[in-house]
């Protein structure tokens, strides 16, 4: 019998508590998956890791992927075990609760296949939820990336292997590992990122309990002290 074909690309999504949308988030990818073209739809597969989660996580996300996990709570520790476990050429890392456009595996594919010298890239996004100002919000979180060629997780992060191996992966902080992540693969000669104007979807639940202005303010002031060399654990507590 000959061996399954090695997936292509690996989604990795770390979860911590989110029984209530993690069904409909990896319903979602499976969906992407099947509507993939060509190769694209065997070629791809799904890890879920669980950072300890004490609701029913674990037993929603089972039967929806490929492989569920089990890794040290912490965002970058979770994407890491996942990146390890992963088979895929390439690494999608996506939140829990982001949603990603029609056919992105396959525009990701293609970005790569087309840009072989590209290490990585994101995909532009907008902000589910009430608020007025979420346009806002991500039209400039989009115009900071392509600016700055820094990346946050809501963006959904896509990479060669080869080049996340090269730059020791995630970060273990409990703060700003994707924006840590971004700048060890900028980098890397050629290290600018590939930005896909298609949108991912996230959530805006945390501006919507914390209260708009008030997250605007705390994440700016977070990032501000980060470039200044504060610790990302210090951080973390100012966040929480």
């Amino acid at each position: 019998m000959n061996p399954p074909p090695r997936p292509t690309l690996s989604v990795v999504v770390p979860v911590l508590d989110e029984q209530a949308g993690i069904a409909t988030t990896l319903d979602a990818l499976n969906a992407l998956r099947s509507q993939a073209q060509g190769e694209m739809r065997r070629n791809v597969e799904l890890v879920v890791v669980d950072g300890g989660s004490r609701d029913a996580t674990v037993a929603f996300a089972r039967d929806r992927a490929d492989a569920v996990i089990s890794a040290s709570r912490g965002r970058g520790r979770q994407l890491n075990a996942g990146a390890a476990l992963a088979r895929g050429d390439l690494l999608l890392f996506v939140h829990a609760d982001t949603v990603l456009p029609a056919d992105a595996f396959t525009l990701v594919a293609n970005a790569m296949d087309n840009n072989p010298r590209a290490h990585w890239g994101r995909f532009d996004v907008c902000i589910s939820g009430g608020s007025r100002m979420f346009p806002v919000i991500a039209g400039l979180m989009n115009l900071r990336s392509a600016w700055t060629g820094i990346a946050t997780g809501d963006q959904a992060m896509f990479v060669r292997r080869a080049s996340f191996d090269a730059v020791g992966g995630f970060p273990d902080q409990a703060l700003m590992e994707d924006i840590e992540l971004s700048i060890r693969l900028r980098r890397l000669p050629g290290g600018k990122p590939l930005r896909l104007r298609q949108k991912v979807t996230t959530s805006g639940r945390r501006w919507e309990t914390r209260g708009v202005w008030t997250t605007i303010w705390l994440m700016w002031r977070l990032r501000w002290r980060y470039w200044r060399g504060a610790c990302a654990d210090e951080l973390a507590q100012a966040y929480r």
